[in-house]
C-alpha cells in the first residue's frame, strides 16, 4: 500500500491542532502519529533528528526528499507554499498573512501558554506565582483586544480570505477558557471564533488524534486539571 506523502507527529495541543487543520481543511492525505508526553517520545533520539528541539508538532514530506519541518507556524508556511492554499498570492495580502501568523507565535500563543502554565501546572503543583498569573492573563487578555480590533469589519483576520493566520491563531484564542482569559465584550473575537467553529474540517481536526474539550470551556474540567498538573509534576 502507497504511503501519503505527509507524515505528521503531533499531539492534541494548541499547536499540535494547528498543522492537522491544515490539512483538514485542505483535504490532504497524510499519516499521522501521536506523541505521547506522558514516554517522552518527542524527546527520542529518532524524533529529534526530525525536530531537534524536542516538541510538536513535525512533518516529513516523503515526495520531498524525506524533507523535516518542525516548528507549528514554519510547517503552515510550507504547506500553503507546497499546496497553493491558504496564502495570498498578492504580494500585500500575503506579507499581512504572514504578519498575523508571528503574530501568533511570537505573542498570543507564547502568552497564553504562560498563563496556561503558571495556572493549570505550577500553582497546582505547590508554584502559586499571583503575579506571574496575573501578567500573563492581562497580557493574553491584550494580545485579544488586538485580534478584536483586527477583525472589526472582517470575516477573518485578513479581509474575507480564511489564511494560515486563522488556522494558527484559532486553537490559542479559542482556549480562552482554560488560560482562563475573560473575553466578555470582545465581540468582533467572539463571531471570528464561532465562524472558525462552525467548519467541518476544524472540528473534526479538533478530534484528532483525540478531542480536550476540557481546553475549549465544553465540560467540567477539574477531573482533566488535576490529571493533567500531576502529569508534569516533578
Amino acid at each position: 500500500m502507497t504511503q501519503p506523502d505527509l507524515h505528521l507527529f503531533t499531539a492534541s495541543t494548541m499547536n499540535g491542532w494547528k498543522p492537522v487543520i491544515f490539512l483538514e481543511e485542505a483535504g490532504l492525505d497524510y499519516k499521522l502519529t501521536a506523541i505521547d508526553f506522558a514516554r517522552k517520545e518527542q524527546k527520542a533520539p529518532d524524533y529529534l533528528k526530525i525536530n531537534p528541539n524536542g516538541r510538536i508538532p513535525a512533518l516529513i514530506d516523503r515526495s520531498n526528499d524525506d524533507f523535516a519541518v518542525f516548528e507549528s507556524g514554519a510547517i503552515l508556511w510550507y504547506l500553503a507554499e507546497k499546496y497553493g492554499q491558504f496564502l495570498a498570492q498578492d504580494p500585500k495580502e500575503r506579507s499581512e498573512t504572514l504578519q498575523w501568523l508571528m503574530f501568533q507565535m511570537a505573542g498570543v500563543g507564547p502568552m497564553m501558554g504562560q498563563a496556561m502554565f503558571f495556572q493549570r501546572i505550577a500553582a497546582p503543583n505547590g508554584h502559586e506565582e499571583p503575579y506571574s498569573i496575573q501578567r500573563y492573563v492581562d497580557e493574553s487578555h491584550r494580545l485579544l483586544e488586538v485580534l478584536d480590533n483586527r477583525l472589526e469589519g472582517r470575516e477573518f483576520l485578513v479581509g474575507d480570505t480564511y489564511s494560515i493566520a486563522d488556522i494558527a491563531t484559532y486553537p490559542w484564542a479559542r482556549a480562552w477558557p482554560w488560560a482562563q482569559v475573560d473575553i466578555d465584550g470582545l465581540d468582533h473575537l467572539k463571531a471570528w471564533l464561532k465562524r472558525i467553529d462552525n467548519r467541518p474540517a476544524v472540528q473534526k481536526a479538533l478530534t484528532i488524534p483525540k478531542p480536550v474539550p476540557a481546553f475549549w470551556g465544553d465540560i467540567d474540567d477539574t477531573e482533566f486539571a488535576a490529571e493533567n498538573a500531576a502529569r508534569f509534576r516533578s
